[in-house]
């Protein structure tokens, strides 16, 4: 079982990588990494697990942040109409967006920033996902709301890319310039 003791900080090398993609279909091992990722945040949402093994809550993980570079994500997370997305997938992309940005009101957090990090993280309101699932099937998910914005952050991260490298204005030694269209 993976606990907080599992997930790598901020300043650590992995988080700042480009994640490799992941041989299909997966090996029995990336399918057991993936299927804890998944555990994982499914236990830090229950709050006597959580409790008992010290969990942080999220809704989403991705590889790096358990220290392993690997293009693998673990999200579950319900929408505005309590609509569950809970997958595991492996070689994640963004195929298509909106023009049309949102953001989090009060800022986005990360299982692997132990602080508070202020600020708009902008996102793009709608998104379409592809990846194949730990069962081993092609899906294409239309997001928006809060699981468009959970599934960008953790993309993010197999792109070495913190949430708050996306934060305007932001004066932080942990931040990183983004490219332009990035």
């Amino acid at each position: 079982m993976l606990t907080m003791k599992d997930v790598i900080r901020e300043g650590n090398p992995v988080l700042r990588k480009v994640a490799a993609e992941v041989n299909l279909p997966a090996s029995d091992e990336d399918q057991e990494i993936l299927q804890q990722m998944l555990d994982f945040v499914k236990n830090s949402q229950d709050p006597e697990v959580a409790e008992k093994y010290d969990l942080r809550p999220g809704v989403g993980l991705a590889a790096p942040q358990i220290g392993i570079s690997k293009r693998m994500i673990a999200v579950h997370v319900e929408d505005e109409k309590e609509k569950l997305y809970s997958y595991g997938l492996y070689n994640p992309k963004i195929v298509s967006h909106s023009v049309e940005m949102t953001h989090l009101e009060n800022g986005e957090g990360c299982l692997s920033v132990d602080r508070e990090v202020p600020g708009i993280v902008p996102r793009y309101a709608r998104i379409t996902v592809q990846g194949m699932t730990l069962e081993g099937e092609e899906v294409s998910l239309r997001l928006r709301g809060l699981p468009a914005i959970v599934f960008q952050h953790e993309i993010d991260h197999l792109n070495g890319i913190m949430f708050y490298d996306r934060i305007e204005g932001l004066k932080d030694k942990m931040k990183r310039e983004l490219p332009k269209g990035l």
